[in-house]
């Protein structure tokens, strides 16, 4: 049964491609094909598989969004001089180079709110096609897809929340239209996005199936769903990925009371044997080869290509941090503790003439598991230990240093006392995002999020001059 589901899900991975492909190709002067595309339910399927794929393109999360563009923003990686790669740690965003890294991130992000707008375009006239659960299901997803990507546009070409007056104003796209899409303020795009979150969840609460079973039920068959489009919740935008993207986004609009409660949703989340639902990632698991944690992972991207991608990139050095026998990894990272699981896990050493770098492991998967609870070919986009990050900033301080205690626990690490300051508290807490979500594709926004200073902010060259706010492409404007 294991073998069979894992046969399934790679079959389900390359199915979804050829009809992403079908979708994509529809012609955007006509309404045939999309319609008969959208005319049943395996239909509204097919076009909703499709939006995962083209999420996991390299100009969206597959790449860019994660482990490269992203990344360079903080210097995560070492770069060659004038390259793409050190415009981008430095900022130079008139860089014509890094005006195309930038602007080829906005186009995918708002090409794969077009593919899910083309969906809840069609959804409402087509409701009586899905069977018991399906329409709320499909609708809910698509709502908060749309919110996932708008927004990540927002948090990297947007204002800094701090000063959320000064900056780009940006499109909340909800329809397919040949017009251009006009720019709306910051609190408009504000309320549409938490808007599709609250409508997501309502749609989503009853009928999602992942409220009921467990990651391990769907993955080893205890739950045998009628309708194999629900076999992968687990890895979806479910209901409880939907919560935690309203953790995030609550907490970047500075609303901490709203962020606690729904960043604890996640963390008091329970299965049926009181178990909890996401668990912090332990040493066993990086043991067992599992270096992206797929136990915390609320919403995921399954990345079937992740083991042939993983060596044009990270495997020969593409990707490398340090020549310095571990100075900068080891020390400067996460301050040399001996104990740290990330520390001790997510690198090994890669030489190259002579020289000895570190590149990092996270997405280094086997190529053909033997099932699915040995597969870890996950992009994770939402993790319990973020939910663990925003609680113990938003909480009152005895309850923080309990969460504190027990993430750090989960890092082999012995406890440390919060600092009593809420902005230092905060300052210590972004430290963690920066270890924590390595090559995700977060630490920026982190950074962004609080303002932080260049002091305060690890890697960044001497000469930089920090910038936050990209400007729109030229295109765009």
């Amino acid at each position: 049964m294991k073998n069979i589901k894992y046969i399934a899900l790679v079959l389900l991975v390359l199915i979804s491609t050829s009809s992403c492909k079908k979708f994509l190709d529809v012609n955007p002067r006509t309404e045939t094909e999309k319609g008969v595309l959208l005319a049943s339910e395996s239909g509204f399927k097919d076009a909703l598989t499709g939006v995962y794929t083209q999420m996991e393109e390299d100009q969206a999360y597959g790449k860019a969004m994660t482990m490269t563009t992203m990344e360079h923003l903080v210097s995560s990686w070492d770069v060659t001089a004038n390259s793409t790669e050190e415009q981008l740690g430095v900022f130079n965003y008139g860089d014509a180079r890094v005006e195309f890294a930038l602007g080829g991130i906005y186009s995918q992000q708002y090409k794969v709110i077009a593919g899910i707008n083309s969906i809840l375009g069609q959804i409402d006239a087509k409701k009586d096609v899905f069977s018991p659960g399906m329409y709320e299901m499909i609708k809910g997803e698509c709502l908060a897809l749309r919110a996932y990507c708008h927004f990540d546009v927002l948090r990297l070409f947007g204002p800094v929340p701090t000063t959320p007056g000064v900056g780009n104003q940006l499109p909340y796209v909800q329809v397919v239209s040949k017009t251009p899409n006009a720019a709306i303020s910051y609190e408009a795009f504000k309320a549409a996005l938490l808007k599709d979150l609250a409508d997501a969840e309502a749609l989503q609460k009853e009928v999602d199936p992942f409220t009921k079973y467990s990651i391990s039920d769907f993955k080893t068959g205890v739950y045998k769903p009628e309708n194999d489009f629900v076999n992968y919740r687990y890895l979806r935008m479910n209901y409880y990925a939907v919560k935690a993207l309203q953790a995030r986004a609550y907490l970047w609009f500075n609303d901490q009371p709203k962020a606690y409660e729904c960043a604890k949703v996640l963390i008091d989340a329970k299965n049926t044997d009181d178990q909890a639902k996401f668990r912090l990632g332990i040493s066993s698991d990086m043991a067992a080869g599992d270096y992206v944690l797929t136990p915390e992972h609320i919403f995921g991207l399954y990345d079937f290509k992740m083991y042939t991608k993983y060596n044009p990139t990270t495997g020969i050095g593409v990707l490398k941090k340090g020549s310095d026998g571990g100075t900068i990894i080891k020390t400067l990272l996460y301050g040399n503790t001996g104990t740290d699981i990330r520390e001790a896990n997510l690198w090994e050493t890669f030489v190259q003439s002579s020289v000895t770098s570190y590149i990092l492991r996270k997405y280094k998967a086997v190529e053909t598991p033997v099932n699915l609870a040995t597969d870890f070919k996950q992009i994770p986009m939402l993790r319990i230990s973020e939910m663990y990050l925003i609680a113990i900033e938003t909480a009152a301080p005895a309850e923080a240093q309990s969460l504190w205690t027990a993430f750090r626990s989960a890092r082999n690490l012995t406890s440390t006392t919060l600092p009593a300051d809420p902005a230092l508290r905060q300052l210590e807490i972004i430290k963690e995002y920066r270890k924590e979500f390595y090559g995700e594709g977060q630490a920026f926004f982190a950074y962004k999020r609080v303002n932080a200073t260049k002091a305060n902010i690890i890697f960044v060259p001497s000469g930089a001059i920090v910038d936050y706010m990209p400007p729109k492409p030229k295109t765009e404007i």
